[in-house]
């Protein structure tokens, strides 16, 4: 294992009656509308498709995310983020 794989935050996702989510390990969340919330994790960008989505609650120091609407899709991508939305207006 690689030092980067060490310092990855533990990420889990749990999904209900495709109906509400929680996500853990989330490091930053780039973008959210009712069709689309795309998530920032260690392993990679997390986007969520479906209708009515809401982010219901974020913590960024813990890492959680729970959402609620109508899931119909999960799609990881290898993109990461390093920076938050404030930190990239100031590089």
């Amino acid at each position: 294992m690689s030092n980067d794989e060490f310092s990855r935050k533990k990420h889990t996702l749990f999904v209900t009656n495709r109906e509400a989510a929680e996500i853990s390990g989330v490091t930053d969340v780039d973008s959210f509308n009712e069709e689309e919330i795309r998530a920032v994790t260690d392993y990679g960008e997390l986007l969520i498709k479906g209708t009515s989505l809401q982010v219901e609650a974020l913590d960024l120091e813990t890492g959680e995310l729970k959402i609620s609407g109508s899931v119909t899709a999960l799609v990881y991508t290898d993109k990461k983020i390093s920076k938050s939305k404030l930190g990239r207006l100031f590089s």
